[in-house]
Parts: structure tokens; C-alpha cells; sequence
């Protein structure tokens, strides 16, 4: 299912409509976490990854509300300058990303995004796909991750990452929404 209004609450996990259950995977800082999609991301247009740590210590029943979200890893376009550009992540089964050695132990959310960018030249265009799952991090360092953002609120839909015509004219360059990815 998709989300195409930003704001809305179902932004950050969607949660409204599936009904979703989900365990806690213990997973080691430093180690690569993947994440599958339901058949392959079939939509041109990047990937990003955002965490949030449980601040009440328990990654089930924290909700990710406020400004508690930090970006872990992006998968943006190939351009040439005008001539094409093309989406790494598309027709992938899923992404794999290092869990950052500096992230502090504890539990997190974890949320994936595929921006389908087909339909994007207009407001409200761009379709995002969205994953969560929940972790336990083991091992962690002390690193402060940030910047940190809202979900929603990370976006409003006008940045041109979000509102982007990918046909014509092809774009020269691209740059993925939201914070930079932080690291550690």
C-alpha cells in the first residue's frame, strides 16, 4: 500500500490499515540489517532508511512520535548531467545497510521508504512505500545520532527530491529528501 500525503499519520509506519504485528531482532552495532520488500521495489525513484530509539526503552510500544528520527542510509539516483538517470534500488528485492558501530545500544524502529517518483511532477504525486520493523542494538558505542526529525513532518512534499518530474526534461542531478545520513 501507499502513502502520498506526508502529513498524515500513517506516514511514519503506516499502521492504520495493516494491522501489523512485528517482533524485536537483536542485531550487533556494526552489523548489516536488510530489509525485503513483498516482491521487488517496482517504482523508479530512491530509498531511504530512518531509525528512532525507543526512549521508553521498548522499541513495541513506542510510537516514534516527535523529533526522535535520524537517517541511517539513502539509495539516490545515477545522473549524467541530462542525458538519463537511473534508480539503483529499482526492481531490488530489498536494501542491506551497516548498522553504525557508534550507535548506542538499545531498541530502535526502523523505517524504510521507496519514493515511487512516476507520478511526482505534480503536488502529491510521489508515492512512498514503507517498511518498519523493530530492533535491538548490542554492542553499541556513544555516538549522537542526528539530525533528527519528525514523522511525519520530515517533509512537506514540495522538495524537489519529492516533487520532481524524472521524464522530461531528464534531471541533470538528483538529491535525496530529508537530513543527511548520519554515520556515526
Amino acid at each position: 500500500m501507499k502513502v502520498t500525503d506526508v502529513k498524515s499519520p500513517d506516514f511514519r509506519c503506516y499502521t492504520s490499515e495493516t494491522g501489523a504485528t512485528a517482533s524485536t531482532l537483536t542485531v550487533a552495532a556494526g552489523s548489516t540489517l536488510g530489509i525485503q520488500s513483498d516482491g521487488t521495489i517496482y517504482h523508479p525513484g530512491p530509498v531511504n532508511v530512518y531509525m528512532a530509539k525507543a526512549s521508553n526503552g521498548n522499541a513495541t510500544t513506542f510510537a516514534g512520535d516527535g523529533a526522535v528520527w535520524f537517517k541511517v542510509f539513502q539509495i539516490g539516483a545515477v545522473t549524467d548531467g541530462g542525458s538519463s538517470i537511473n534508480w539503483p534500488a529499482y526492481n531490488a528485492a530489498g536494501v542491506s545497510f551497516t548498522i553504525p558501530k557508534s550507535l548506542p545500544s538499545g531498541q530502535y524502529l526502523v523505517r524504510a521508504e521507496s519514493i515511487a517518483l512516476h507520478s511526482a511532477s505534480t503536488f502529491g504525486g510521489a508515492q512512498f512505500y514503507l517498511s518498519c520493523g523493530q530492533i535491538n542494538v548490542t554492542g553499541g558505542g556513544s555516538g549522537t545520532p542526528g539530525p533528527l526529525v519528525a514523522i511525519p513532518g520530515v517533509y512537506t512534499g514540495n522538495e524537489p527530491g519529492i516533487l520532481i518530474n524524472i521524464y522530461y526534461p531528464i534531471p541533470t542531478s538528483y538529491t535525496n529528501p530529508g537530513p543527511a545520513v548520519w554515520t556515526g
